[in-house]
């Protein structure tokens, strides 16, 4: 059976993250064959242009392990419309020096959680538009803003009753997705 490793790039810090939770509930509903690398930004130092020739350990951390990956997902909050800086940043520092991207030709599930009914949907059009540069085929249909709200989630922390046949259906035309370009 083949293996697949899934990079998890989740672009909020917060402790008590919707979009980390969000993951993790994801992750449950994929199949045996798919694992997950949880890609760490919160410690990147600031993107600068001059670093490229000899960059942080982050830096090489994060991109050796999205290069491992068959694929990326990501799980992000929006900000002010659009995606968080660290997030940003992150993408910036896997996308250096040129031609020497992390991302390349990695199939890509977007996805995020918000209070409001389709709080991400901007983040995402924001992100897709970066994915579509750095030659990230990214899965365009289902579409997900998920409505953080009561019953999202059972008392277990797994997707809730009311929500599992949506994102189930996310799920797996995303591991569709990652099996047609990996």
């Amino acid at each position: 059976m083949a293996q697949y490793t899934i990079a998890v790039v989740v672009g909020s810090l917060r402790k008590d993250s919707f979009n980390k939770k969000l993951a993790g509930a994801l992750e449950k509903l994929f199949p045996a064959d798919f694992s997950f690398t949880h890609v760490r930004i919160d410690d990147l130092p600031l993107y600068n242009q001059d670093d490229d020739g000899n960059p942080a350990a982050q830096v090489t951390r994060i991109k050796g392990e999205i290069t491992a990956a068959q694929g990326v997902l990501f799980v992000t909050p929006e900000y002010n419309r659009s995606i968080p800086g660290v997030l940003k940043n992150a993408i910036d520092h896997a996308s250096r020096p040129y031609g020497q991207s992390a991302w390349n030709g990695k199939p890509a599930g977007v996805i995020g959680a918000s209070v409001g009914p389709i709080g991400t949907a901007m983040a995402q059009q924001h992100l897709r538009n970066m994915l579509a540069y750095l030659n990230m085929p990214a899965l365009g249909q289902p579409e997900a803003f998920i409505h953080n709200k009561e019953g999202l989630y059972d008392a277990a922390g797994n997707i809730g009753e009311a929500s599992l046949k949506f994102l189930q259906g996310w799920v797996d035309a995303y591991v569709a997705w990652v099996k047609k370009h990996a």
